[in-house]
């Protein structure tokens, strides 16, 4: 099939193609997760919702499967799949605020580093992830959730409309007036349904600076510092965001002491958005409740905050992750926790863990089609990140091992669906439940009859 579409071009596509023949076909179709290898038939680099449509009618026409590829950032290499028609976003990465309605407007291709950049311009923010080289549109459609969930909720709780392109080419605005059971479908039900070309979101007042603080105990300490750790993202004011960092390494930065570069504990990250008295609060508690090793605070911009996780998860990396969801951090899941933490090899690897409440739990289960109860929860992720194809291996295994022995803890709802490296049938119907797994089903046969969309969390149709 590639042969065959060496130097074609697509009817009506005003973007480039590149196949295989191109000098930078290569680079065209690496994706964030360097495990991942996969050779598709041809990319179109679509520069609009046409160029889009015109690339479906195109595969549809020729039998090619289709993949989309935004910010590539997915563990399983979904947005460039072997052999297929990549629909590829990169170049509909425009940006553009509207200060006093408080919305922007994101292209489809966009990164979080570029929706965070526009919006802080005005001093304003909307929830997204916690790394900012992740793709806008795939953490929004699987729901989205990093340090402003506690105040503002989901990134797609702020979604106020999208445009779409369909499986049958068709260009759509989606809304609560508009095509409203897709856009119930498409908060939370994935890239099952089309192809985002933008989204519209609600902004709230943001920075530009706010307050972080880093409390790192040392990994012996573990059984005294995760229930610290605990307590202190469960009774989280308004106006802060925690992340426990769970078997991480400490970086080799100015602000840790030389004797402690690299060694492995537990983080509790706070970031705090109003006063930097309430937020010295905070982390007061969790320091005389149990004295860290080291700690650090500091106010800082916001986009500094938004990307001061990057260097964990560099670009071209190896990894691999599950993830689930449990009620508490009870005294058997810190049990497991600490355990688990000191079996890991690569000093990358490491378990982020967020409390999911305030804003978040306000939401009926049934507002959207999040993958997942919105009663107060963790979300624990169980994250590879390995340098080296050995020590790949060593913690893949070490996170399947790590999921088994937290899993009868969990939740039967399944894990956050943007975390599914292997995300089988029964694993999909769990996270999203018998009721709400089957309305999106039935929207799925009519809006993509074909399961045209289905190198994701697929949700099959339902005839």
């Amino acid at each position: 099939m590639m042969s065959e579409l060496i130097g074609t071009e697509i009817p009506l596509f005003k973007g480039r193609v590149v196949t295989s023949q191109d000098s930078d076909f290569d680079a065209a179709r690496k994706v964030w997760n360097g495990v991942i290898d996969h050779c598709p038939a041809v990319i179109a680099e679509c520069h609009d919702a046409e160029d889009v449509a015109a690339a479906l009618t195109f595969a549809r026409d020729r039998g090619l499967d289709v993949s989309v590829r935004g910010g590539a950032h997915n563990f399983g290499g979904n947005a460039c799949w072997p052999d297929s028609l990549v629909i590829d976003l990169r170049t509909l990465n425009q940006v553009s605020v509207d200060p006093e309605a408080r919305t922007v407007r994101c292209g489809g291709g966009a990164l979080l580093r570029e929706l965070d950049a526009a919006t802080q311009e005005h001093g304003l923010a909307t929830p997204a992830g916690t790394v900012s080289n992740t793709g806008v549109g795939g953490l929004t459609l699987g729901g989205g959730f990093g340090w402003l969930t506690h105040d503002h909720g989901l990134t797609i709780d702020n979604l106020l409309s999208a445009r779409m392109v369909l499986a049958d080419g068709s260009i759509v605005e989606v809304s609560p007036e508009s095509e409203a059971d897709l856009f119930w479908a498409i908060r939370g039900g994935g890239g099952n349904f089309g192809v985002v070309t933008e989204f519209t979101f609600r902004l709230h007042p943001v920075g530009p600076m706010v307050q972080m603080a880093l409390l790192f105990w040392a990994l012996p300490q573990g059984a005294e510092a995760l229930p610290v750790m605990r307590d202190a993202a469960a009774n989280l004011p308004a106006g802060m965001g925690a992340l426990l960092g769970i078997g991480l390494n400490a970086p080799p930065a100015p602000f840790v002491p030389p004797e402690h570069h690299f060694a492995p504990g537990y983080a509790l990250i706070l970031a705090g958005f109003g006063s930097a008295e309430e937020h010295a609060a905070v982390a007061a508690v969790a320091r005389d409740a149990l004295p860290p090793l080291f700690e650090f605070t500091t106010p800082m911009p916001y986009t500094a905050l938004q990307t001061m996780l990057d260097e964990a998860a560099p670009p071209g990396i190896l990894a691999y992750e599950r993830a689930l969801y449990v009620d508490d951090l009870s005294t058997d899941v810190i049990a497991v926790m600490t355990e688990f933490s000191g079996r890991k090899s690569s000093p990358m690897s490491f378990s982020p863990t967020f409390r999911m409440d305030g804003a978040y739990s306000a939401v009926p289960d049934d507002a959207t089609a999040f993958g997942g109860s919105r009663r107060p929860a963790f979300s624990v992720n169980l994250a590879c990140v390995a340098p080296t194809p050995e020590l790949w291996e060593a913690d893949t295994a070490w996170v399947k091992d790590y999921w088994t022995a937290l899993r009868p803890f969990a939740r039967s709802e399944g894990s956050y669906v943007n975390f599914m490296v292997e995300a089988d049938q029964e694993r999909i119907l769990a996270a999203y439940g018998p009721d709400k797994y089957q309305r999106l089903a039935k929207l799925k046969a009519q809006y993509d009859p074909e399961n045209v969309f289905r190198h994701n969390a697929n949700i099959k149709p339902a005839f």
